[in-house]
C-alpha cells in the first residue's frame, strides 16, 4: 500500500458502493483526498448543498476545490455553501479546536454562501448533497492539515432518503441562520441496498443521540471499539465506566490525548463537572485506550489531532461529526447509524490500527 492509499484508505463498499467508509490515516498525500473531494463536486448536474465547519486550503488544494464549486454553478448547478462563523470573543472553548476557517475567502466564491455564527454552539458539520440523492459526510474538515495529519473517517450514502433528510437540515440551518434551532429531522430507519441506516442530527437530537449510543454500548455482547477526540457525554461516560468495571466486554478505543487533558483540568477548576474526573479517569485506566500525543492547540499550530469521530457497538457503527462530548450534544452535527456488519468490523479494525500506533492514554497528575 502506498503513500496515497494509507491517507485516503480502501473504501468499505457494500452492493454498489451505496454505503461507503473510507478511513484516513496521517502521511499521506493531500492530493489524493483532493482528488475523492473534487470527483464528488464533479458529479453534480443539479444540486450542491455544503455545510462545513473549517475549510482552509491555500494555493493549489484550494483552486482545485475553488474551481470545482464554480465549476459546478457555471454548468447551471444550484450551488449553496453555509460555514461556520466563529463569534468575537476572549472565552475559548476545549474542544473541538476552533475553526481558522477564512470568511473573506468563503465569501469570494461566485456561489451564494451564509455564515452560521456559533461559538458555544457550533455548525460543526462537513456535509456535501449531491442532486438531491448523495450525501457526503463524516469527520473531515476541508483543510490541509486534516487531509494529511489527522485520523479521520469520510462516509458517503448513495440514497434519495438519506440526501433528503440532509438537504432537509440544510434548508433549516440556510433559512434561519442557526444553530440552536437545527436538528429537529428524526431519525428514522431507511434502507440503503439492504442495510439499515438511521441519520442523527443535533442539537435538535443532541440528548438522544448520546442515549443512543449509550444503550448501544450498554447492550453489546461483544465488542465496543471507540475512537473520539474526548469522552465527555453523561450517558456515554456512565455506560462505559460500568462496561469497564464489569470486564464483560472486549472494550477499547483511541482519543486525543491533549484535548482529553484540557477537558480533566477543565473539570477540575469548574467544579460542576468534577463527578466525571473518576469515571473517565476509569474508562481511560482500564479500557484499553490509547492516546495521540497531538500538538496541543494555539494560533499558528499544526492540526494533528485525533480526529476520528467512531462508535462500534457489535455490528453497528455509528459514523460521523460528532464528538461524543456534552458540547457535542449542543452544537450543529450528525451522525450515521449503519447496522451492518462488513462496516462494523471495517470500523472495528480501523481503530484498533490507530490505537497500536499511540501510547497508552493517561490521566494527568494534577486531577486525581
Amino acid at each position: 500500500m502506498d503513500a496515497a492509499d494509507r491517507a485516503v484508505g480502501l473504501p468499505v463498499q457494500l452492493l454498489s458502493a451505496s454505503v461507503e467508509l473510507t478511513p484516513l490515516h496521517p502521511g499521506g498525500t493531500a492530493e489524493a483526498v483532493a482528488d475523492r473531494v473534487t470527483g464528488f463536486l464533479d458529479g453534480a448536474r443539479e444540486s450542491l448543498e455544503l455545510a462545513l465547519y473549517d475549510v482552509r486550503l491555500p494555493g493549489a488544494l484550494g483552486d482545485r476545490v475553488r474551481a470545482a464549486i464554480e465549476g459546478a454553478a457555471a454548468r447551471g448547478v444550484s450551488v449553496r455553501l453555509a460555514y461556520n462563523l466563529e463569534q468575537e470573543t476572549d472565552e475559548r472553548v476545549p474542544v473541538p479546536p476552533p475553526p481558522e476557517t477564512e470568511p473573506d475567502l468563503i465569501e469570494s466564491l461566485t456561489v451564494p454562501t451564509r455564515g452560521i455564527p456559533g461559538f458555544r454552539d457550533l455548525m460543526h458539520h462537513k456535509y456535501v448533497v449531491r442532486d438531491g440523492r448523495d450525501v457526503w459526510t463524516g469527520s473531515m474538515n476541508w483543510t490541509r492539515d486534516a487531509w494529511t495529519l489527522q485520523e479521520n473517517v469520510i462516509a458517503t450514502v448513495a440514497d434519495a432518503d438519506a440526501a433528503r433528510v440532509f438537504r432537509a437540515n440544510f434548508d433549516e440551518l440556510w433559512e434561519e441562520g442557526k444553530v440552536e434551532t437545527s436538528g429537529d429531522q428524526r431519525p428514522e430507519p431507511f434502507d440503503v441496498a439492504g442495510t439499515q441506516v438511521r441519520a442523527w442530527f443535533t442539537p435538535g437530537q443532541g440528548r438522544a443521540l448520546s442515549h443512543r449510543i449509550a444503550d448501544a454500548i450498554g447492550g453489546a455482547q461483544r465488542r465496543v471499539r471507540i475512537a473520539s477526540p474526548v469522552i465527555t457525554a453523561g450517558p456515554v461516560l456512565g455506560t462505559l465506566a460500568q462496561e469497564v468495571a464489569e470486564r464483560k466486554l472486549d472494550l477499547a478505543g483511541v482519543v486525543d490525548m491533549p484535548q482529553c487533558s484540557q477537558v480533566f483540568r477543565q473539570w477540575r477548576d469548574n467544579g460542576v463537572s468534577a463527578w466525571k474526573i473518576p469515571l473517565l479517569a476509569q474508562v481511560l485506566g482500564g479500557g484499553a485506550f490509547a492516546g495521540k500525543p497531538s500538538t496541543p492547540w494555539a494560533p499558528g499550530t499544526i492540526h494533528d489531532f485525533m480526529h476520528a469521530k467512531v462508535t462500534v457497538c457489535d455490528d453497528v457503527a455509528f459514523v460521523g461529526s460528532f464528538n461524543l462530548s456534552r458540547s457535542g450534544e449542543m452544537n450543529a452535527e450528525n451522525v450515521l447509524e449503519i447496522h451492518s456488519a462488513e462496516h462494523a468490523d471495517a470500523m472495528a479494525s480501523y481503530i484498533d490500527a490507530v490505537r497500536k500506533r499511540y501510547p497508552a492514554a493517561v490521566v494527568p497528575a494534577d486531577v486525581v
